[in-house]
């Protein structure tokens, strides 16, 4: 992963029972969910909705616009815990046409538990690739210190 230190989107959550095994410990699969709520809380944060850009809104132009993930590679380096208060931080490495590649972290305080490297494509509603609408490609060119307006 990146050892550079661009501007990053933080979204806090806390633990819960349903994301932990059996012995407290977070389950592998959940921190993929943890890093989608930080890109999808990303959006909102400023007034994007995922859902008006799948309805064509939302600078999405005539077209309707998603976001697939096309490949996402994850290294987990310490567990979190039932109840823990976590940092999920997300950065754009990548901005091009029809797709952006982010780098995502789970952090307790000063801990980085994981880290995750996720390229996204942008699809209208028939899953073909399509430009990432300007309003929202404005967005995460604010958290690239190469992209930055």
């Amino acid at each position: 992963m990146s050892d550079r230190v661009p501007a990053v989107h933080r979204y806090p959550l806390r633990v819960q029972w349903e994301d932990t095994d059996a012995a407290g410990i977070v389950y592998y699969a959940n921190y993929l969910r943890f890093i989608e709520r930080g890109r999808s809380d990303l959006l909102l944060a400023h007034g994007i909705s995922q859902r008006d850009l799948m309805d064509g809104a939302g600078g999405a132009g005539d077209r309707s616009a998603a976001f697939a993930v096309r490949a996402c590679a994850i290294e987990y380096l310490k567990p979190a815990r039932l109840h823990d208060e976590l940092i999920v931080t997300t950065a754009l490495d990548e901005l091009r046409g029809a797709s952006l590649r982010l780098q995502q972290a789970v952090w307790r305080g000063e801990e980085r538990l994981a880290e995750a490297a996720v390229r996204l494509a942008c699809i209208d509603s028939a899953g073909r690739p399509r430009r990432v609408p300007a309003p929202v490609a404005a967005i995460f060119a604010t958290l690239s210190p190469n992209l930055s307006r």
